[in-house]
């Protein structure tokens, strides 16, 4: 039976344009998606955009344009974006879809006949920068922890989820399902907020305040809170409830997501998929911040890097390997251009990309390109093959633990192997000898063999540059149908093969 995976981002607020964090989230949820389709896993992969709320009203109010305007504009940047990203969802969900609402109304209709959403009165502290109230603990010098801003006290009738229903079941879940909620920091952080009474959450605003919503299907008068309007997309997007698609992926559904929405999704989340009765996530994956100057990057401190101008600059692969290698999954991470240039020149021009174009020019240089058939391997040959052996099994590991810095870590220490073996059997000198001419092509195929293995490797991280080599190396199997079961099969490149030669994949860049 075919093991499936479902991946999510966060749908991304529309009151910026999408910037560096929202690529990372998403170049992190594609490469997963392509690494899981190497190991014979069908996928589904959903990304999009949430589209109600205080904040897009006023952004909209602010561009002079309507709710609906506003959200049709920035949402359409985002669809565009990913692409120009090398980005394979499969699908894009946007709150305002009709969909969406019906699925929205449907749930709300359901809990609240379960009698787990009431009617009452509530007083606190709000940040509209956030959409959500904030208690007295989890303000810092009576500010907003995340936007530095004092929040409004607000005072006002509205509907309330019963969340403290469910408290004990949460914690427990959490503590008996040690991955659920990864890395192991952000699980602790969970059940450190848990450890004090859990509050009912309200769940509506009124319409007298806010109209831009999805209005709820037991009160007129009122829409819905963003946070529980917009988590529900992860169903709508596999077709909750009787799709053949929400019963083949849910059960195997990962999200995405910055440290920044922990909360949401980490306590809300799956306290309203208990209530609804739906079965919750496997795991909620959690990384860190880029930082700009030592500061998170956020559109209110206007230090926002905009993805597309990086990616017209150096090219998409280089930057989603910047990305991938810079950050620990996790971790915060700095950013800065010097440091995409050193990367591309150190690991991608000199290391792969000289790796690259000295193999290939040596295959064409000694034998016209064509492959030649492998004699027996000796000792020399078969260190190169356990290294790549150890290879696949590192990066297979390290990727299902999202340790994506340390697969691409265990595939340059490959690199270096083939680097080695080059080094050690120096093909050069073994051209000068005419009884070395078996020699000469077994070494060549050999790194040839090689090569194809790495192509495979860096395929989920950078899928243009592994598609060129795979052309270079005359390799007829589709690149995308390789399984990472099946490329350690040493010999795998046919005698007679034509290799042909490669403009620089990763031409120096000057500082």
């Amino acid at each position: 039976m075919t093991k499936t995976i479902y991946i999510t981002t966060p749908i991304y607020y529309v009151n910026a344009e999408p910037h560096l964090g929202h690529a990372y989230s998403t170049v992190v949820a594609d490469v997963l998606t392509r690494f899981y389709r190497l190991l014979g896993y069908e996928t589904y992969f959903v990304t999009g955009t949430d589209e109600h709320g205080d904040k897009v009203v006023q952004a909209a109010k602010a561009a002079c344009e309507t709710p609906k305007e506003y959200t049709d504009r920035i949402s359409s940047l985002f669809q565009n974006t990913w692409p120009e990203l090398d980005i394979s969802n499969d699908y894009f969900i946007r709150t305002t879809d009709e969909k969406h609402k019906n699925l929205l109304q449907y749930i709300l209709q359901k809990i609240y006949d379960a009698g787990d959403i009431y009617f009452g009165e509530y007083g606190g502290h709000y940040c509209f920068g956030c959409e959500r109230f904030y208690n007295e603990k989890e303000l810092i010098d009576g500010k907003c922890p995340d936007h530095k801003v004092a929040p409004q006290f607000l005072k006002e009738e509205n509907y309330f989820f019963k969340m403290s229903k469910y408290q004990d079941w949460l914690i427990e879940h959490i503590q008996s399902h040690p991955g659920f909620i990864r890395p192991e920091r952000y699980r602790n952080e969970v059940l450190a907020f848990l450890r004090d009474p859990l509050e009912d959450l309200c769940i509506s605003r009124p319409k007298s305040r806010l109209e831009w919503g999805i209005t709820l299907p037991f009160d007129n008068n009122y829409v819905t809170y963003v946070w529980f309007d917009a988590l529900f997309n992860y169903l709508t997007a596999v077709g909750y409830p009787d799709s053949a698609l929400y019963y083949k992926f849910w059960p195997s559904v990962q999200h995405l997501i910055a440290k920044d929405i922990l909360k949401p999704h980490g306590i809300y989340w799956p306290t309203m998929l208990k209530a609804s009765g739906i079965e919750t996530y496997q795991h909620l994956n959690v990384h860190g911040y880029w930082n700009i100057d030592e500061s998170k990057m956020s559109k209110s401190l206007g230090n926002i890097v905009k993805p597309l101008t990086l990616k017209d600059k150096y090219g998409v692969d280089a930057f989603r390997y910047f990305l991938l290698r810079e950050m620990v999954f996790g971790l915060d991470a700095n950013f800065s251009e010097s440091a995409l240039i050193n990367r591309l020149n150190s690991d991608l021009a000199n290391d792969l990309g000289n790796l690259v174009s000295r193999s290939l020019t040596m295959a064409i240089k000694y034998f016209n390109g064509v492959v030649q058939k492998p004699e027996e391997a000796l000792e020399i040959d078969k260190k190169l093959q356990e290294d790549a052996l150890k290879a696949v099994q590192e990066v297979t590991a390290q990727m299902q633990e999202l340790a994506f810095n340390k697969a691409l870590i265990a595939i340059w220490g490959f690199i270096s192997s083939i680097n080695k073996y080059i080094d050690e059997t120096s093909p050069w000198s073994l051209s000068k000898k005419e009884d070395q001419r078996k020699r000469l092509g077994t070494v060549l195929y050999n790194i040839i063999e090689a090569l194809r293995i790495i192509t495979v490797l860096i395929f989920p991280f950078m899928p243009n540059t592994a598609k060129k080599i795979w052309v270079a190396l005359g390799i007829k199997e589709d690149l995308c149908a390789q399984r990472l079961k099946n490329i350690n099969e040493w010999g795998s490149i046919k005698e007679g093969t034509m290799v042909s030669k490669i403009v620089p994949i990763f031409p120096r860049v000057k500082q």
